[in-house]
């Protein structure tokens, strides 16, 4: 069983990557193998909408001069995907917006490949306005997809009060965020396993 997690921060090392870490730590005391990717330093380009991935069905995007056919294929190969932004204005960022929509392009085009994984959004916010219109535009990716998406106690949302740069210090901890984030794990780990049991 592996969990990858995708951050689409700007920032790498930052509070995304915190909250999805905190998650792949506890999916990690229940013994299932993860990964975290982090699109900071990366150039994901946005889909041209040319279609030629329904036409050559190869399992890949026509635009290669990036790394996206490489984690889509990780993609693949993971039984459970959680995606993470922060919400800088109003929604996710256009990076993760990217890569959703090439992904999501290649996986219909073959027949879902990500059909019935689990799916699980995390999103950070700075503001009030944006953290719940982020999470439902990550959900509504994995509901297109025909994966099973998973909730916690409350909205997957964690709040950073520091810079994105930086990891959140002792002060600045969101409590009730990082409670938020093991709950999502421990509901990640409890499908997971029965649906090994099946």
């Amino acid at each position: 069983m592996k969990a990858i997690a995708i951050s689409g921060s700007a920032k790498k090392g930052g509070n995304t990557a915190f909250m999805l870490k905190t998650v792949l730590e506890e999916l990690e005391r229940e013994n299932i193998q993860t990964e975290l990717i982090e699109l900071a330093e990366e150039e994901i380009k946005s889909c041209t909408a040319c279609y030629k991935c329904f036409k050559n069905k190869n399992k890949r995007c026509v635009i290669e001069d990036d790394n996206l056919n490489n984690y889509f294929k990780r993609l693949t190969e993971a039984d459970i995907i959680i995606l993470g932004s922060p919400v800088y204005l109003v929604d996710i960022t256009p990076k993760l917006i990217a890569f959703m929509e090439r992904c999501g392009m290649v996986s219909m085009a073959n027949g879902y490949l990500l059909k019935r994984k689990i799916g699980a959004g995390v999103v950070v916010r700075y503001r009030r306005a944006g953290a719940i219109h982020g999470l439902d535009s990550i959900n509504h990716f994995f509901l297109v997809e025909q994966m099973t998406v998973i909730g916690s106690n409350y909205l997957n949302i964690g709040v950073g009060r520091g810079s994105e740069a930086i990891s959140f210090t002792e002060s600045e901890i969101d409590e009730e965020g990082l409670k938020t984030m093991l709950d999502l794990a421990h509901n990640i780990s409890w499908l997971a396993k029965k649906l090994i049991s099946q």
